[in-house]
């Protein structure tokens, strides 16, 4: 310490005193003239001690402190009060300013005598710029939160009272910041979910999983309800001590009402799209079916008044035939179209399957077209129905050599590909099989590629084609698990690439399927009892069947015929799938409760039956007698080993 009164007896307070650099600390007489200055006080200050001493301590004051007498009134204070403590700004020797908290103690004589005063100044300044910064960064993240208008943004105490409101609560919510301050945030929720507890659960899973999130309506001051995002987040002091939440809060109606109204647009489009492809497929059906009507009503009327005259009218059931089979080949396209064909999936050879039919594809195209295979060595087996497929390349065979009028060359290749995940949307990660079928014709435009695999869609003109072909070929390729695609270039010719699953190590291999005709009559006459709502049909059935040898009973409905099946015994019971009431498949299961030894066939205009009716007997319509012949040679006999009642005809039944 250095002083103009210094005292010997001093020398270690005064060496502490010294050592101080963190604090300035000085003595003032009774008038304020600094006596004394420490390492501190010159740091702080900027003074030597042979600068200051001497001079009144007010020369560390502000301009407008010194003129509004601040200076006096602490030592003033400290004098009566016996302390005087303050914050302020002070000044450096220098003129820069710096924020200090001062400490002015009285000193006095053992007497009670002022004789000075202690002063103990603290520099501030860096603490206080830390303070005003973080009180600057708060005021402007208020500003930020209050501001926001597109979210309500606020905070929740631990047990759910609002303590905050901003710009964007208010918006949304219609409170303002005094109304709802204080309120619980549970009278935002509907009656309904405050009853179930809604409010009270999204605080705790905040609080325990960290985090709440939810959509769901929400209510405004005046009680109308709006669609809400809404986020809790857990607010935690450093120790880890729940504070509250913050909740912020979106109003999502807008998005939702236009989401809804976009949702219902595309769905009008939908529906105005299936209803167009309905319009073009019934038109499609009824137009051909009509051709092929009007050619069996035609052939057998002619047929009908030629025999009244004893000519030879075998001529006109030979067409009626042909437009028969021509639509049961329409339908099968139509079934294969819809996906709802019956395939026999096997493993199938491609490349033998191809070469069996060079002949059938050569005869068919004509001499004009010249047919070239490319094929590998070996290739693995695909997934198929090899019927199926022989159809699916010649319609594709037939495609490409009406693209070329004046003749040409067709390609026939086969390769293996495998498809990585996410590689092809129109298929399944894996190994297939890819025949491409292709021309060297004009090729398509941009606009025919796109409707080329629609129903009943041609450029072949009127009366030359149905337009299902291609159709019928991309839903059997993805009734086999598998897709079509088309390449196209104008001038060049077109690509058909036929895609199948390669077959697995335990599907069955196919085999060749015997046409040939069946015998017309069983060894052993049977009872059969034959079940259909339609009578036409029903009728038919019976025909074939008596023409066969068989007795045979009918029945209109399957009510009809369990009323039948109790009274007698038959060895076999054919039945149509689609009836009112009771299905084919429904009859055969009941007949099962009544007779488990009586084969049930049934005989159906769908692919699909339920799926325990799978396995049964089933003959797909239209039918010819030789294949109804077969299959009742083959199940007949099973239900033939013991007839002891027979049915008594009933009025009608035949």
């Amino acid at each position: 310490m250095i002083s103009a009164n210094s005292n010997s007896s001093g020398d270690r307070f005064e060496l502490l005193v010294q050592s101080v650099t963190d604090y300035a600390i000085f003595m003032l007489d009774r008038d304020g003239i600094v006596v004394s200055w420490n390492a501190g006080a010159r740091c702080i200050k900027g003074y030597e001690a042979d600068e200051i001493i001497g001079r009144h301590f007010s020369c560390f004051y502000t301009i407008e402190d010194q003129a509004a007498g601040v200076p006096a009134l602490a030592l003033y204070t400290a004098e009566h009060d016996g302390r005087f403590e303050a914050e302020g700004w002070r000044v450096h020797k220098d003129g820069t300013p710096l924020w200090a908290n001062v400490v002015i103690d009285p000193i006095r004589s053992p007497q009670g005598d002022l004789i000075g005063f202690a002063k103990v100044t603290r520099d501030l300044t860096e603490r206080r710029a830390a303070q005003d910064a973080l009180r600057h960064s708060e005021d402007r993240f208020r500003l930020l939160v209050e501001s926001v208008t597109d979210y309500a943004i606020y905070m929740l105490d631990p047990i759910g009272t609002v303590t905050s409101w901003n710009m964007g609560a208010q918006r949304f919510k219609g409170y303002a910041a005094e109304e709802i301050v204080g309120q619980n945030f549970a009278r935002f929720y509907s009656d309904e979910d405050r009853l179930a507890g809604l409010p009270s659960r999204a605080l705790h899973t905040a609080q325990v999983e960290g985090r709440f999130e939810a959509e769901g309506w929400r209510i405004r001051k005046d009680g109308s309800r709006f669609w809400a995002n809404v986020v809790i987040d857990p607010i935690r002091s450093p120790q880890g001590d729940l504070i509250g939440f913050a909740k912020i809060t979106r109003d999502l109606t807008e998005r939702r009402d236009a989401q809804r109204a976009l949702d219902e647009a595309r769905e009008a489009i939908i529906q105005t799209q299936k209803m167009d492809a309905i319009g073009k497929l019934t038109g499609g059906v009824a137009h051909d079916f009509n051709n092929l009507l009007a050619v069996i009503v035609g052939s057998l009327d002619l047929a009908r008044m030629r025999m009244a005259s004893g000519g030879d009218i075998s001529r006109y059931l030979d067409n009626a035939m042909a437009a028969a089979e021509r639509g049961a080949t329409l339908t099968q396209r139509m079934l294969a179209f819809a996906r709802k064909q019956e395939l026999k999936l096997q493993s199938v050879d491609c490349i033998a399957l191809v070469r069996d039919m060079a002949e059938l594809l050569q005869s068919t195209l004509g001499t004009g077209i010249a047919i070239d295979t490319h094929f590998p060595l070996a290739m693995v087996a695909a997934h198929a129905d090899p019927a199926q497929l022989e159809l699916a390349l010649l319609n594709l065979a037939v495609n490409a050599r009406d693209a070329m009028p004046g003749g040409g060359r067709i390609v026939i290749d086969a390769a293996e590909a495998l498809v990585s995940p996410d590689e092809r949307p129109d298929l399944a990660a894996g190994a297939y099989v890819r025949l491409s079928v292709s021309d060297e014709g004009d090729g398509m435009d941009v606009a025919t590629l796109q409707r080329a695999r629609e129903p009943f869609f041609t450029t072949k003109g009127v009366g030359k084609g149905t337009g299902l072909g291609l159709s019928m070929v991309h839903g059997f390729a993805q009734q086999c698990g598998g897709s079509l695609t088309i390449t196209s270039d104008g001038g060049v010719g077109t690509t058909v690439n036929l895609w199948l699953p390669v077959a697995g190590a335990d599907a069955v291999v196919a085999t060749i399927v015997d046409h040939a005709p069946a015998t017309q009559n069983s060894d052993q006459p049977l009872v059969i009892l034959a079940v259909d709502d339609d009578e036409l049909v029903l009728m038919n059935t019976a025909g074939m069947l008596e023409a066969l040898g068989h007795t045979v009973f009918q029945a209109s409905c399957a009510a009809d015929a369990l009323r039948l099946l109790e009274q007698g015994e038959v060895d076999l019971v054919v039945t149509d799938h689609a009836m009112p009431g009771m299905t084919g498949a429904q009859l055969a299961d009941a007949i099962d409760q009544l007779r488990p030894d009586l084969p049930v066939i049934i005989i159906t205009g769908f692919a699909e039956l339920p799926p325990h009716a799978s396995k049964r007997p089933r003959l797909d319509k239209p039918f010819r007698q030789a294949e109804l012949a077969r299959l009742v040679a083959r199940v007949g006999h099973q239900g033939a080993a013991a007839r002891p009642i027979r049915l008594a005809p009933q009025p009608g039944d035949i």
